[in-house]
């Protein structure tokens, strides 16, 4: 399978629009004037991070955060000047500008990839599925409506293995809601952390997260305003405990290494941050279900772009390759989502939102595949998963191709089953935990408690034990088929991992191995060309499955099967 090569960036330093080379020391610095903003600073390789703190103190800045591990710091500084200041040391590869917050309120920014997960808040018209109540040993009482969670046999592979408390996976996300039922079991509250701050508004006033709960704009490492990561989280490793929904390895320890603003925006320093932890706190595995904003493809040099965005781009590609290579190399096994554009990753369209980050900026801009990469789908290691609905059909918004496609898993298809009587329905989507407090904001259940009529009319649930309840939503996504892959490859982990004092390790590669090996393989359909025109899609969705069964575009090495990796994975590790 081919896939792409990380890409190699000039050998001399980046800066927002000067000329990448060293200014003589004899030369006056030039003023420093202009409001104060906040910058990326990426080191040099070779260099340190204190040498570039030196350098930035040196240069009239104040060093915010700095991560050794990725050599990138964030810095505020005037904002005239201080790049040109930057140039004249060789201590530092790239200097951009970062995303800046204002104080005046406006209106909501609209959180990135809902209108694809949420479809059914339209309105479901499908008839749902009749479902049997869960009888099996370790089942809980809405797995009868977890498609996904028989799809790739967790059901079968818990009798046998369902998983190691001593098992780490990371959710690289908005938050994880610690204290849902299912979730708290199974939730690492001392390893867990929050990487950002939230922004109420941006530089233009727009709201981005809006006003603050908790003190100084940081939310607890067990909150989560954006609903996302508790999702992801519950797929991965709800508790088999007798209530709600349990996950694909639910004895696994769930941590929070949260990324993702409130908003579900992205930004390059608390990702790095995360990573780079998660490899730090011996994490085995980390689920990544974004892409790093502001740019949804981040190019070397796009003739599109002015030269601070294009120093802008460079920093995030050499930072997310650092910080992914550093968790690599610390055995963490990266699981990332392959993305709702419903594009070849092999001939990508053209990027028309970017930069997404403030509000009102995006341009038009033709991508090379050869320049630009979509991170952290493009970075080194990323085991990427494709998404497919209940009927095992591609999921329409899905990205595919064969130059990027590891393996694939159930991401819910609300338009799965055209021409049948569950034609949008609720339960062709992916049903997991749902934080009450996002439930509430989001008028999907009232004040006291009671799911609301549109809570039900998008398949809200609510389940009690002993007086606790745990509510529970229906999204879809490539963010759902990613968490299906992250709980087998934690599985694999706990069958086949070795103790390390007191942790279970397992290099990635052999948990690719056996995460790719074990898949069971999905042919392409006939004929090949799949349009979604009468389900409503318009002709930019069509798509060609290239490969063969073993391995093509639509399914990469086949569905992720965690039976067949508990019981059948020591083969592929010879």
């Amino acid at each position: 399978m081919k896939r792409r090569t990380v890409l190699a960036l000039l050998a001399v330093p980046v800066f927002a629009g000067v000329t990448a080379v060293a200014t003589p020391t004899a030369v006056a610095q030039p003023e420093l004037s202009g409001k104060v903003v906040e910058y990326n600073v990426l080191a040099a390789d070779g260099s340190s991070v204190a040498q570039v703190q030196s350098a930035v103190r040196a240069a009239g800045g104040k060093v915010l955060r700095s991560n050794a591990a990725a050599g990138l710091l964030t810095v505020s500084a005037p904002e005239n000047g201080f790049t040109q200041r930057l140039a004249s040391t060789q201590d530092v590869l790239a200097a951009s500008r970062v995303a800046v917050v204002g104080k005046a309120p406006s209106g909501r920014q609209a959180p990135k990839d809902s209108v694809v997960e949420k479809e059914n808040r339209k309105g479901a018209t499908g008839k749902a599925r009749s479902a049997k109540a869960a009888k099996k040993t370790g089942m809980d009482p809405l797995d009868s409506q977890l498609w996904g969670l028989t799809s790739v046999r967790s059901d079968m592979a818990r009798t046998e293995q369902p998983g190691n408390r001593k098992v780490k996976v990371g959710v690289l996300d908005t938050g994880v809601d610690g204290s849902h039922p299912d979730i708290a079991p199974n939730f690492d509250a001392a390893l867990s952390r929050n990487f950002t701050r939230d922004m109420p508004y941006d530089e233009n006033g727009e709201e981005v997260d809006g006003p603050c709960e908790f003190r100084g704009c940081v939310d607890p490492a067990n909150w989560d305003d954006g609903g996302h990561g508790t999702h992801v989280a519950g797929t991965i490793a709800a508790a088999a405990n007798g209530m709600g929904v349990s996950g694909v390895a639910p004895n696994v320890s769930i941590v929070n290494i949260r990324g993702g603003q409130d908003s579900g925006y992205f930004f390059l320093q608390p990702v790095v941050d995360a990573l780079t932890y998660a490899g730090d706190s011996g994490l085995d595995v980390v689920n990544m279900s974004f892409y790093v904003d502001p740019w949804r493809y981040n190019c070397l040099d796009n003739p599109a772009d002015s030269p601070e965005q294009a120093a802008q781009q460079r920093t995030i590609i050499t930072a997310m390759t650092r910080a992914m290579s550093y968790a690599h190399s610390k055995g963490v096994t990266q699981i990332v989502s392959l993305g709702n554009g419903h594009e070849d990753t092999g001939d990508p369209q053209d990027d028309l939102g970017s930069p997404n980050f403030p509000a009102g900026n995006a341009h038009p801009r033709v991508i090379d595949n050869d320049t630009c990469k979509s991170m952290p789908v493009d970075g080194p290691n990323a085991i990427t998963v494709a998404a497919f609905g209940p009927s095992q059909a591609k999921a329409d918004y899905s990205s595919y191709g064969t130059e990027q496609t590891s393996v694939s898993a159930p991401g819910g298809y609300f338009r799965d089953y055209f021409g049948t009587p569950w034609f949008g329905a609720n339960e062709n989507l992916i049903l997991s935990t749902y934080p009450k407090n996002v439930a509430i904001a989001e008028g999907a259940v009232d004040a006291d408690g009671n799911i609301t009529p549109d809570g039900e009319a998008a398949g809200v649930q609510k389940d009690c034990k002993a007086g606790v309840c745990g509510y529970y939503q229906f999204l879809q996504g490539t963010s759902m088929a990613s968490p299906h892959a992250s709980g087998v490859a934690a599985l694999i982990v706990s069958e086949f991992g070795k103790y390390q004092g007191r942790n279970v390790t397992m290099k990635p590669a052999k948990v690719r191995a056996v995460l790719e090996g074990t898949a069971h393989p999905i042919a392409c359909p006939v004929p090949r060309t799949v349009d979604y025109l009468d389900e409503g899609r318009d002709a930019s969705y069509t798509a060609t499955c290239d490969g063969t069964p073993e391995y093509n575009g639509f399914y990469g090495n086949g569905g992720v099967d965690a039976w067949a990796a508990v019981t059948r994975g020591g083969q592929f590790l010879r």
